[in-house]
């Protein structure tokens, strides 16, 4: 009788997997100095000078300090 509850965690659980799976995979390989978008297999390399990017990361803008 008890089963109920467990069989609710345990799909939870794999929905919430799912999910977070789900989201990783949008990710591309950039160009780290022109933040140009490029061929996969220069990531998957490793080659120096190309990073993963995602949709879910922002890159912060300098902001000036105004003197008064």
């Amino acid at each position: 009788m008890r089963k109920f509850p467990s069989v609710v965690l345990a799909t939870s659980v794999l929905v919430a997997g799912l999910g977070l799976a789900g989201c990783s995979e949008k990710r591309w390989c950039e160009h780290d100095a022109t933040d140009t978008k490029v061929s996969d297999r220069y990531c998957k390399n490793g080659t120096p000078g190309y990073e993963w990017e995602s949709g879910s990361s922002h890159k912060k803008s300098k902001k000036s300090k105004k003197k008064h």
